[in-house]
C-alpha cells in the first residue's frame, strides 16, 4: 500500500501511557531530512545537560527515513539516544522485518519518540498511524526468540534478559534475534521505561517498484553488491586475518591460526540456508548450534573467536547464539571476556580463566547478562566499569568508553584517527579506510588522510538519515537525490552532501555539551605498543603523529583546538539558532576550515 510523504511523529509517554501525534517542524525536515538527522535534531532538543542515560527524561526515539521501506538492500531503523555505556549520543541500527514492517504501521509517521518509565512492563503495538501501550508483565523474563514468538503475526523489536538487568550494552532484538540495534546500550534505555517490546502489525511498502527494480540491478553489479551475495559480513575475519589487522587474544595480535575455522567457508559449510532467498537483498548464513539457530555477522566470528582464542566454529556460532537471545552486544560481550582472560593471567582478578575456554565464555557472558556475579555484574558496567572496579585499563582498548571492535588500527593508522573521531565512540562503521590502506593504498598528503575520513563520516551520516542499507552506498552517487525526489523532497547533492554534514555537526555540538572534548578523542593506551605479529608486526601508533593528525581534522572540520565547532562552523551549517546556553561554542582561532558553502538556520 501507499503512505503518503512521512510528516509526522508518534510521542510516547510511558509514565502517563499515552500515545499523541505531532507534527514534524517543515524545517527540521528540511535539515535534516530524516533518521538519523532528525532524531538527532529531537534528541538535542528534548534533552537537558548531564541527563541521566537512565532517567524517564532520557528520550529513545525509534526512527525511519523518507525512503524506508522503499529502496534496495536491507531495510533498517535508528534507535537514538543518550548512551548508557559512553554517555554520548548514540545512533545504532537494526535491519531485517521489523523496519519494513514498522514503515507500513507507522503511516504519516517518520518515527517513534519515547520518554517516562512505566511502573509495570509494557509494549507498544503500532498499526495504521496509531499507536497503544498494553501490558507485557507476561513477557518479562522472556528472551529475544520468545519473545518474538508471542506475536507471531507481526515483527517485534525487543529487549531480552541483558536490557532487563540494565547491562549498560543491551540491544533491541528483531527477528528472533537475527538483528539487533547493537552498539551503545539502546536496549538498556528500552528497558528502563520498561518498554519490553514494540510491536509493527502492518504490511511493507510496495510502491516506486521500477525505481526499486532499477537500483536493484545496479547494486547487484557493483562490487557491494556482489560481495554481500557472495559473503555478506562474515567475510571480514578473512580479510582482516590477511592483513594483520585482526584483533585476537585481547587484542595482544594481528592474526589467527585458527581464523579459516571460524570464517566464510566454515559459514558455507555448516550453513542449513541462506536468511533471504532473495539475492537482490543478500542474506546472512543461518547456522544451527546448541543454543539454537542464528545468523552470526563478521563481528561473531571476529570477537567471540578470534578474540577469545576460539577455533571451534560450532563454539562460535553458539557464543553468538547466547548473545543474540539474551539481546547483548556481541562486540562488547566478546571484548569483556576477553578483558576478563587477560585480567586472570595478570593476577588482576581472582578466576581461573583462559583464552581458547568455550565453557569459561559462555558462563560468563550468562553471569554479564544477569549480573549474578561480583565479576559479572561489574563487566555489564563495560569495559571501562570493570577498570573502575578492578584496574586493568590498559588491557582492551576503549574510545568515549566504547571497546574496539573489528579492525586493529596499528595496521592501518588512518583508522586509528576514525575511531577516535567517531560520534558514539569506537566504531568501525562511521569510516572505515582501513579498507583501502591496509591493502597498500597511501594518500599524499596528511590532509588528504583527513579528508578520506570525513568524507565517509559526512556521506555515512547523511545514507543514515534516508534510512538506506549504508552497503547500497555505491549505486546511490547521487546520495539518494533521485529517490527523494521520488518521495516529493527534492534536493540536490550538495545540497545532501552538507545535510551529512551538517549532522555530524550537531551531534558534535551534543557530545559538547555534555563535557567531551579532544581528551576524548584521545588513543587508548594498548594502541601504542606494537602488534605481535602478522604482516603489522610490530606495528604501533606514534603518539606525536596521530596528534597532529587529530589537529588537521579539527581545521579541517571547522572546530577549535579543543574539538569544538567554531561559531563560523555553526553559522555556516545553518545551526546558529540551534545551540543553547550549556553548549560551548568558541570564536575561531584561525581558519574556519576548508569549507565554504552556506547554509541558513532551521528554526
Amino acid at each position: 500500500m501507499a503512505r503518503e510523504t512521512p510528516g509526522r511523529l508518534l510521542r510516547v509517554d510511558c509514565t502517563t501511557r499515552t500515545v499523541t501525534s505531532e507534527r514534524i517542524p517543515e524545517a527540521w525536515l528540511e535539515a535534516y531530512v530524516g533518521g538519523k538527522g532528525l532524531g538527532a535534531r529531537y534528541l538535542y532538543e528534548e534533552l537537558e545537560a548531564e541527563t541521566d542515560p537512565l532517567a524517564p527524561e532520557n528520550a529513545l526515539l525509534f526512527m525511519l527515513g523518507p525512503v524506508s521501506g522503499l529502496t534496495p538492500g536491507e531495510a533498517r531503523y535508528a534507535a537514538i539516544t543518550k548512551s548508557p555505556l559512553t554517555g554520548a549520543f548514540l545512533d545504532s541500527y537494526g535491519g531485517g522485518s521489523f523496519p519494513d514492517r514498522l514503515a507500513g504501521s507507522l503511516g504519516a509517521h517518520m518515527g517513534i519518540l519515547v520518554t517516562g518509565r512505566s511502573d509495570e512492563p509494557v509494549v507498544l503495538e503500532i498499526d495504521d498511524g496509531d499507536g497503544r501501550l498494553e501490558s507485557a508483565a507476561d513477557y518479562w523474563g522472556y528472551d529475544a526468540e520468545a519473545t518474538c514468538e508471542a506475536f507471531p503475526d507481526a515483527a517485534v523489536a525487543c529487549i531480552g534478559p541483558a536490557g532487563e538487568h540494565g547491562v549498560q550494552y543491551a540491544t533491541i532484538a528483531s527477528d528472533g534475534g537475527d538483528h539487533h540495534a547493537g552498539r551503545g546500550g539502546a536496549g538498556t534505555v528500552m528497558g528502563s521505561k520498561r518498554l519490553k517490546a514494540i510491536v509493527a502489525r502492518g504490511d511493507p511498502l510496495d510502491e516506486h517498484a521500477a525505481l526499486r527494480e532499477r537500483y536493484e540491478r545496479e547494486f547487484a553489479e557493483s562490487d557491494a553488491g556482489r560481495w554481500q551475495r557472495a559473503s555478506e559480513t562474515l567475510e571480514t575475519i578473512d580479510f582482516a586475518n590477511e592483513v594483520g589487522v585482526l584483533p585476537t587474544r585481547g587484542w595482544q595480535e594481528g592474526q589467527f591460526d585458527g581464523a579459516s575455522e571460524i570464517g566464510i567457508e566454515a559459514a558455507r559449510e555448516n550453513a542449513s540456508e541462506r536468511e533471504r532467498e532473495d539475492e537482490s537483498v543478500p542474506g546472512g548464513y543461518r547456522i544451527e548450534s546448541e543454543e539454537g539457530d542464528s545468523v552470526p555477522r563478521g563481528a561473531t566470528p571476529i570477537v567471540l573467536g578470534a578474540g577469545l582464542g576460539i577455533d571451534d566454529f560450532d563454539a562460535v556460532t553458539a557464543l553468538g547464539a547466547i548473545c543474540d537471545r539474551l539481546a547483548l552486544d556481541v562486540i562488547t560481550a566478546g571484548n569483556a571476556v576477553a578483558w576478563a582472560v587477560r585480567a586472570s593471567e595478570e593476577g588482576i582478578i581472582d578466576r581461573d580463566l583462559a583464552f581458547g575456554d568455550y565453557e569459561a565464555a559462555r558462563r560468563l557472558i550468562r553471569e554479564i547478562a544477569t549480573r549474578e556475579t561480583p565479576l559479572g555484574d561489574a563487566l555489564a558496567d563495560g569495559i571501562d566499569g570493570a577498570v573502575r572496579e578492578f584496574g586493568g585499563e590498559d588491557l582492551i582498548p576503549t574510545v568515549k568508553g566504547m571497546d574496539l571492535s573489528s579492525y586493529d588500527p596499528r595496521g592501518a593508522e588512518t583508522m586509528a584517527l576514525a575511531y577516535a573521531t567517531s560520534d558514539r565512540g569506537a566504531c568501525h562503521r562511521r569510516a572505515r579506510p582501513v579498507e583501502s590502506e591496509a591493502l597498500g593504498r597511501s594518500w599524499p598528503t596528511d590532509r588528504a588522510r583527513v579528508a578520506a575520513v570525513v568524507g565517509e563520516q559526512n556521506r555515512r551520516a547523511l545514507l543514515w538519515c534516508l534510512i538506506v542499507d549504508d552497503f547500497l552506498e555505491d549505486a546511490l552517487a547521487d546520495l539518494g537525490a533521485e529517490w527523494l525526489a521520488a518521495v516529493g523532497r527534492p534536493y540536490d547533492r550538495d545540497a545532501l552532501a552538507t545535510v551529512g554534514e551538517r549532522v555530524w555537526t550537531l551531534i558534535r555540538l551534543f557530545n559538547v555539551r555534555e563535557g567531551f572534548d579532544r581528551a576524548d578523542d584521545d588513543l587508548p593506551a594498548p594502541m601504542l605498543d606494537p602488534i605481535a605479529d602478522g604482516p603489522a608486526d610490530g606495528n604501533a601508533i606514534d603518539p606525536a603523529e596521530f596528534e597532529s593528525l587529530l589537529d588537521q581534522y579539527y581545521r579541517y572540520r571547522g572546530w577549535n583546538e579543543e574539538g569544538r565547532p567554531t561559531r563560523e562552523t555553526v553559522r555556516r551549517l545553518g545551526l546558529a539558532s540551534v545551540v543553547d546556553d550549556a553548549t560551548p561554542v568558541p570564536a575561531s582561532d584561525g581558519p574556519g576550515g576548508d569549507h565554504v558553502t552556506e547554509a541558513t538556520d532551521d528554526d
